[in-house]
């Protein structure tokens, strides 16, 4: 029996898809594969990228953060946020890492020490993960580079 797997955020429901055959989330301690029949399970999730498989179509989403619990066959990803792939603007995200890139620079040299580091880096590792995402739904499953960085 496939999985189901719904995924809300504090905003919406972002996704529901039955017959899913696998799950890839990013836990805290590392990425997870979910397949039909998995024990149940209760996870925090880091911010990272979450794939699901139906066959041969693939889905992708942006994660930041939040909780994963799978459930006689059915997972639930209640996400800090989360967006679909084809959703992401790219050139926002581009702009959002250009911006991080630059508050990390200055920090570091030491031009600007009211700029709060943590959250500059936490910034870029979003934009990152939103590009990549965006980048590899682009270049399809498939394609050389796409389960990697872009």
């Amino acid at each position: 029996m496939p999985l189901t797997v719904e995924i809300v955020t504090a905003e919406r429901i972002l996704r529901t898809e039955q017959g899913v055959d696998v799950l890839v989330a990013p836990g805290s301690e590392g990425q997870l594969a979910i397949l039909p029949h998995h024990a149940a399970l209760m996870t925090t999730l880091d911010s990272g990228e979450l794939l699901f498989r139906r066959g041969q179509d693939e889905s992708t989403f942006a994660v930041t953060g939040g909780f994963m619990e799978v459930l006689h066959d059915r997972v639930t990803i209640l996400a800090d946020k989360a967006e679909a792939a084809e959703e992401i603007d790219i050139a926002r995200a581009e702009a959002a890492r250009a911006r991080a890139e630059e508050r990390l620079r200055r920090y570091r040299d030491q031009a600007d020490r009211d700029i709060d580091a943590a959250r500059a880096a936490a910034a870029l590792q979003r934009s990152l993960i939103r590009l990549r995402v965006a980048t590899r739904r682009r270049r399809g499953p498939g394609a050389p580079g796409a389960a990697g960085r872009p």
